[in-house]
């Protein structure tokens, strides 16, 4: 029996682009990426491995190595701009959030499942590790464009910050590709409300 039931949901590929440099945040657009094992080609937090960072230290040490699922980030157009809205600017571009995919037409793509796919009409597949939790780096970069805004975007950014993928199976992408979501064909976990509190 199959482990993950494609969907009728589909997301157009509306942006690309790879952080490229070391201790900035904004993405580099792109007209098409290649993704290899390690991630977007090119990607600064691409790689099989990644050191452990503040969002996993109930599980390992700060800087332990540990697989990298979160080799890039995917974000939704519609989200980026109900973000935009709720801090009162007009618009946040991906680039400004580091955004390796932003997808058109996939709803609330914040919470699609955990280990849920996205794959391409070619093959290229990629699976989500989790939502992406805003923080303040994003704000910093806006805050340059939108002075006095920037402090706003972590609490607007909030169920709202796209998800975090890595590749299972390589390919390329092209801006006006689509993603269609294959989900885990399980039912939700009965004890997730006790254990979250």
């Amino acid at each position: 029996m199959a482990a993950l039931k494609p969907t009728n949901y589909h997301g157009e590929v509306v942006w690309l682009g790879r952080v490229m440099q070391e201790g900035a945040l904004p993405s580099t657009p792109a007209e098409a990426l290649d993704f290899s094992f390690d991630g977007p080609v090119g990607e600064l937090h691409g790689g099989r491995t990644r050191p452990s960072c503040s969002r996993v230290t109930d599980q390992h040490p700060k800087g332990t190595e540990i697989a990298n699922v979160r080799q890039m980030t995917i974000l939704s157009a519609e989200e980026l701009a109900e973000t935009a809205f709720a801090m009162g600017i007009p618009e946040i571009l991906p680039e400004w959030v580091g955004a390796s995919i932003v997808l058109r037409g996939l709803p609330d793509l914040t919470h699609i499942p955990p280990s849920s796919r996205l794959q391409s009409e070619t093959g290229l597949t990629l699976v989500v590790d989790m939502e992406n939790r805003p923080c303040v780096l994003p704000g910093k970069v806006i805050e340059g464009q939108y002075p006095e805004k920037g402090a706003r975007y972590k609490p607007a950014a909030q169920g709202r910050r796209g998800v975090t993928a890595w590749v299972e199976r390589p390919g390329r992408l092209v801006i006006g590709d689509t993603l269609r979501l294959h989900i885990p064909d399980q039912r939700p976990w009965e004890l997730m409300s006790d254990v979250r509190g």
